[in-house]
This record gives C-alpha cells, sequence and structure tokens, in this order.
C-alpha cells in the first residue's frame, strides 16, 4: 500500500539522533580514556600484565596492589565522580539562568568551598585536640564542603522571597559573596606561613592526587544522588529557556524546580570541590561543546555533560601527571590552559550564542 511505502522522516530541527550517536561516543571516549588513565603513572607498574596475572589466579605484587588498587583506581573514580559533577552542575546552572555564561561557581558554592578550606588550613591547628582528632587529615574536605552549603543557604535566603526565588538576585547576591569570601581569602593569606601558603596555593589549583577510598566513600553518595536528580530537571530546563512565565503555562512548577536545581548544584559542586580543590573552566567549557554537537536539548545535553566532564578531567589528570613526571601539576593549571583558549574559539565562533 501507499501509506507503507511512505518513510517517516525526522521532524526538522530534530537532532535526537544524532544526540544518541554523541551520547554513545562519548561513552566509548571515557572508556578508553579510564583504560589510558590506569596506565599512565611515573611508577611503571603496567596494567593489562597485572590484569591478566590477576584472571589466572596469580597473586599481584605488593607495589602493584598499591599502585593500581590504592592510588589509580581511586583518582580514576574520583576523576569520573568529579568531573561529571562540574560538567552537570554547569549545564544546569546555564539551563536555570538562561545565561551560557554561567557555572556552578554564580551560587556561590565555590566561593564558600574555597573560604571554608582556607580557614581549615591556616586557622585549623588552633582547634581544640579532641576536635582535631575526630577530623584528622579530612578537615579540609569537611570544611570546604560545609563552606559550599553554607554560602548556598544564604543566598538562597536573601534570594527567596515570599516563597519565591529571584535568580537575578541569586546572581548578585553570588557576586557579592564571591568578593567577601575573596576578601576573607586574602586576610587569611596575610597571616599564613610558608607551609600554609603552598598549600592554600596547591588547594586553590586543583588536585587529584589526595584521592582515596574514605574520600571517595564520603563524597560518592553526595554527587551520585545529585546526578541522579538532574536528569529529572530536563524537562523544566527546557521550558525555562521559554521564560518562567511559559514554563509555568505549560505545567512546569517552576519554583520547585529552581529550588532542586540549586540545591542539586550546591550538593554536587560542594562535594567535588572538597575533595579535587578549585577545578576551572570544566562548568562553563563542557555545556557549550555539547551544545555546539547535539544541540540544547537538556534530555541529552545533562547526561552528555556527566560524560565529557569526566572524560575530559581524566584526561587532564592524565597530562598533569606527566608532564612534569615525576612530580605533578597542580590540575586546574592544565585545564586553565586547554579550556580558556577553546571558551575564546568558542565565543569567536558562535558569538551570537551569548545570547541565548
Amino acid at each position: 500500500m501507499l501509506a507503507e511505502s511512505i518513510r517517516v522522516q525526522p521532524a526538522a530541527g530534530d537532532r535526537s539522533v544524532r544526540a544518541r550517536q554523541v551520547l554513545v561516543l562519548l561513552s566509548l571516549m571515557l572508556g578508553a580514556v579510564s583504560i589510558a588513565s590506569m596506565t599512565v603513572g611515573a611508577s611503571g607498574v603496567a596494567l593489562f600484565p597485572a590484569l591478566g596475572r590477576a584472571l589466572s589466579g596469580e597473586a599481584l605484587a605488593l607495589q602493584e596492589r598499591v599502585v593500581l588498587l590504592d592510588i589509580r583506581l581511586p583518582r580514576l573514580l574520583t576523576g569520573i565522580l568529579v568531573g561529571a559533577a562540574l560538567a552537570v552542575s554547569g549545564a544546569v546552572m546555564q539551563g536555570l539562568f538562561r545565561n551560557p555564561l554561567a557555572d556552578p561557581g554564580i551560587v556561590g558554592v565555590g566561593a564558600g568551598a574555597g573560604l571554608g578550606a582556607v580557614l581549615a588550613i591556616v586557622l585549623g591547628a588552633m582547634l581544640p585536640a579532641s576536635l582535631a582528632a575526630i577530623t584528622g587529615p579530612h578537615l579540609v574536605p569537611i570544611a570546604a564542603f560545609l563552606g559550599g552549603w553554607g554560602s548556598t543557604l544564604v543566598l538562597y535566603r536573601v534570594s527567596t522571597r515570599q516563597g519565591r526565588t529571584s535568580v537575578a538576585t541569586m546572581l548578585l547576591a553570588g557576586i557579592a559573596m564571591g568578593a567577601l569570601a575573596g576578601a576573607l581569602t586574602g586576610l587569611m593569606v596575610y597571616i599564613a606561613d610558608d607551609q600554609q601558603l603552598r598549600d592554600l596555593t596547591f588547594w586553590g589549583l586543583g588536585s587529584l592526587a589526595g584521592a582515596s577510598w574514605t574520600k571517595i566513600a564520603a563524597s560518592a553518595p553526595i554527587i551520585l544522588l545529585a546526578l541522579i536528580a538532574a536528569p529529572a530537571l530536563a524537562r523544566a530546563l527546557n521550558a525555562f529557556t521559554l521564560g518562567e512565565a511559559a514554563a509555568a503555562h505549560l505545567g512546569i512548577p517552576v519554583q520547585r524546580m529552581k529550588n532542586i536545581a540549586i540545591l542539586t548544584v550546591a550538593g554536587a559542586t560542594g562535594a567535588a570541590v572538597a575533595i579535587s580543590g578549585g577545578i576551572g573552566f570544566i562548568g562553563i567549557v563542557v555545556p557549550h561543546l555539547l551544545r555546539l554537537a547535539m544541540g540544547p536539548d537538556h534530555r541529552y545535553l545533562l547526561p552528555a555533560a556527566a560524560l565529557l566532564g569526566a572524560t575530559l578531567l581524566l584526561g587532564a589528570d592524565m597530562i598533569a601527571r606527566v608532564i612534569v613526571a615525576p612530580a605533578e601539576l597542580p590540575i586546574g593549571i592544565v585545564t586553565a590552559v586547554l579550556g580558556a583558549p577553546v571558551f575564546l574559539w568558542i565565543l569567536l565562533k558562535r558569538r551570537g550564542l551569548v545570547d541565548m
């Protein structure tokens, strides 16, 4: 029959097929980079020979167990979690603010987390012995996480009136919070000693060198919960591109979705910054690249951001490990050197993108 012979064509502008292809490609890329991350390092321990012996029932040497299971594997998982958290948070914030220049730091998480870490590094020695014994080496991550969440709650209270959150007020309050946190951080830098200054510099530039199973156990539930909650925001974020009033007419519970989005970003970014320090450009560059490749549909953009963010951060971490081996370059330097030119290229290539 004639009707049966007619092939249904996708609607004009439908990029769902391309988006699925990009998701498959990104999954393969993440798998390849993960394997490479487990093989790269200054120790010379090879992954595949050790894996072959383990599968055959042969016991691994002590050095192989330590390097592969206690150093590289936790570092791999930390890189995946942090990269995914930062990239998804950036995509959510850009959709919420309807501004491609937004990033996770816009809700004050980065500033608050940085201030919490700085206070812990400089003033940690003043803690009572009992409290210092409880926190141990995890004082800085704990302080960073609490600082990120605290700053977010303050901004939320400032920007919420009569049950409605003003995105514009939150943006302006976030700028003020960042300036205040910067001033207090400068004060801590002024009174810090040489060793504390070194710690502040290294933490502020970000690194995965401190990855451990303990830190993963503390941060993974928060990041994974945020990553699971993010896809539930996709329909609302798509509707927000039309404006909040139009989204409300489409049946979107606007205030509830904004609350979920802010809490999701605060949880994911706060936990990520707490275990890795300050790592820039992942949250702002990754969503840009994906919009160019697969379009703005958040149903595909959010999972793709998690995959590409994890891939790029693992790649940057490998560069940081080998470029000055056996020493290690802070990963924030690598992401800035690679991310800034890419971001400038995107702006020059698509100048109209900032008007979305």
